[in-house]
């Protein structure tokens, strides 16, 4: 039994703590060099916040996080999503072909919606999906000043959503003099992208602005072997075009507001599917489907800092609105939309030096309006659920060797009832040998969506089930870090027990199945000279349903990477990533061939940047260097070789 799912046709807590002032969190003074990674201090030690809500040295964090700053993505040359987070360990990313296809990720083995995506404090899933699952090829990279990936259950501190873990997004945010920023590339398969912003502070005010647009319009995503005889290929066009701005007001020395919003949108034409009554199966049909998207975030935050730092605390509130209109081969149109209004809470009170006790609440409200055509007969489906929630957290530090986290969290929810959660992350630093020993344990659930409590496809005798409880799960790791000289490697066991997994049946939704996942995370990573970095990761990941005993679909066990990245010289810059997947079981394109063995994959993407000036560089790119046929997943071609290269300029 697989526990994937069926598609329907179709700063912190944490802009609060994008407003925290380090000189409150009393953090090491070094501190202010360490986190700046808009200045020209070079970045020593990396900073986290999503382990712990707080910003905390990541040598001083228990739980596997994952840092990647818009330098790194800049060198890369990632413009997606879906780019960035493809290496990342304990990550299976699949993506139904080019940008602007559906991405979802698997995260330590765990369902794609077992994961909590955040941007600037905002939770970004469509409440009107499936499954609740975050589409992630929707996201543009040229704001974003950081992406944290946290592994592991994050339940204790983030509620529904979390069993896989949580992935925080944090936008740039203006600082020092006005400036302007522009882009534009071009390449294989009709690529056309461009990305304008400014940015800069004045006197008590902050602000950027950012607007890019991506586009590609020939991408062969139908594989030829599927293409019925005498059918022609219609290749996938994708359009993205964002728009978002970060604001923010130091009204006294200890009290700050501040605002973020971001609308996004998209448009797809793929390759639909159509029965035909000779082979009786779904083929590719000769005709686009249509997906349109219309996506808007947006989040206000008041800050205040009081009794010079040993109190402070954050509001906020936000909205966020989904549409989606999806038109099958028949040109019949359905429309989508969820939306969700959240109000939150975070108060952090610092006991003594090394003691932080963190306390929070949130109150949010999801809803959907659904209308669809199925075979000529509407199908409608309105509905709301609400939760109330609570948490508190002490964080500990003895003497920067023994480092604990130990969060308890209190969910009622209005459609399945109460949830009690927790972690616990404790991390044993030895400064003399340069080990970090590492552990945690915590819960997590997944409340059901709305679309499976309450929107019923009468058409395919199919019903919603308004009596389904949450998901839920246990979840452990272990590990070490160690640093020895220019040399820094680790490993990390990590295990997860599943229960009260959703899944269908012909005619309902049931609470039915199990799983476990667990398996180890290792890298490697060296700096043979101050120019040059190589970096090694290893995944190894077993995820088995506990009642058929099979290994679920779309979780490859072997998954390897290796990126090197060099400063030629002061204006060149190199990188070169290989990337490593090992076989996998999936289904095929329509479904009907519940198990086949999925080929794994290699491939290389080659970037290089040259500074023509202070003002203006020169990019390119090669991305699968050898032209490697992939379909992750089956039936949906990922793109070949291509070629591409632009200017950026800034003033």
């Amino acid at each position: 039994m697989s526990f994937s799912f069926r598609s329907k046709a179709g700063r912190p807590a944490f802009a609060s703590l994008s407003f925290i002032a380090l000189s409150a969190l009393s953090l090491d003074p070094a501190a202010a060099d360490e986190i700046g990674t808009t200045t020209d201090v070079p970045v020593r030690t990396p900073i986290v916040v999503s382990a712990t809500r707080l910003p905390t040295p990541a040598a001083e964090v228990a739980s596997s996080v994952t840092v990647i700053t818009d330098d790194e993505m800049e060198q890369k040359q990632q413009r997606t999503l879906p780019d960035v987070l493809r290496d990342v360990p304990g990550l299976n990313l699949v993506q139904t072909g080019q940008p602007g296809g559906a991405a979802s990720i698997y995260m330590r083995g765990t369902n794609p919606n077992h994961t909590k995506v955040l941007i600037d404090g905002m939770e970004v899933s469509d409440p009107s999906s499936v499954n609740g699952a975050f589409d992630f090829s929707k996201v543009l990279t040229s704001d974003i000043e950081r992406i944290e990936v946290l592994r592991g259950p994050q339940s204790g501190l983030y509620g529904s959503d979390a069993i896989g873990g949580v992935i925080n997004i944090t936008t740039k945010k203006g600082e020092g003099p006005a400036k302007v920023t522009a882009s534009v590339e071009g390449g294989t398969s009709g690529t056309f992208n461009q990305t304008a912003g400014a940015s800069g502070s004045e006197g008590r005010f902050n602000y950027a602005v950012d607007l890019s647009h991506n586009r590609s319009v020939s991408e062969e995503v139908t594989p030829s072997n599927l293409i019925p005889p005498g059918e022609k290929r219609i290749d996938d066009v994708s359009d993205n075009r964002t728009f978002s701005t970060r604001l923010g007001a130091d009204l006294t020395d200890n009290l700050e507001v501040g605002l973020v919003a971001r609308a996004i949108e998209t448009e797809l034409l793929n390759t639909g599917d159509h029965y035909d009554y000779g082979s009786r199966a779904m083929v590719p049909d000769g005709s686009h489907s249509f997906n349109e998207g219309n996506e808007f975030f947006t989040r206000g935050t008041l800050h205040q800092a009081l009794f010079d730092g040993v109190f402070d605390h954050t509001l906020g509130v936000a909205y966020s609105d989904h549409r989606r209109r999806y038109a099958a081969t028949d040109g019949v149109p359905n429309y989508y939309r969820g939306d969700r209004v959240k109000g939150d809470w975070q108060g952090n009170i610092r006991l003594a030096q090394g003691e932080t006790l963190t306390l929070g609440a949130e109150s949010q409200r999801e809803s959907i309006d659904d209308a669809q055509i199925v075979y000529g007969s509407a199908n409608d489906a309105r509905a709301h659920v609400s939760n109330n929630a609570g948490f508190v957290q002490l964080q500990s530090d003895w003497n920067k060797r023994l480092e604990n986290a130990v969060s308890l969290r209190y969910d009622d929810n209005s459609r399945s009832g109460s949830k009690v959660t927790y972690r616990v992350a404790p991390a044993l630093l030895l400064p003399e040998t340069g080990t970090k020993l590492k552990a945690s344990v915590g819960t997590g659930f997944k409340a059901p969506s709305l679309d499976q409590l309450y929107d019923n496809y009468p058409a395919y005798g199919f019903t919603a089930n308004p009596n389904l409880r949450p998901e839920k799960s246990l979840g452990f790791d272990v590990g070490f870090e160690q640093k020895a000289g220019i040399v820094e490697f680790g490993s990390t066991y990590f295990y997860n027990s599943i229960d009260d997994l959703i899944t269908y049946t012909a005619t309902t939704y049931t609470n039915v199945a199990k799983a476990k996942t667990q398996g180890f995370e290792n890298f490697a990573a060296v700096s043979p000279i101050k120019t040059l970095t190589l970096r090694a990761d290893y995944t190894y990941t077993l995820a088995e349903d506990d009642v058929s005993h099979q290994e679920l679909l779309r979780r490859p066990k072997h998954k390897a990477s290796l990126t090197s990245i060099w400063q030629a010289t002061k204006a060149l810059s190199l990188s070169a990533s290989l990337l490593v997947t090992g076989d996998w079981v999936d289904t095929d394109r329509e479904g009907s061939v519940p198990r086949l063995k999925a080929n794994g994959y290699t491939t290389v993407n080659l970037t290089g940047n040259y500074a023509l000036s202070d003002n203006l560089s020169l990019f390119a790119r090669v991305t699968n260097l050898f032209d490697r046929r992939i379909e992750t997943p089956v039936g949906y071609q990922q793109p070949g070789v291509g070629g591409f290269g632009g200017v950026k300029a800034s003033f």
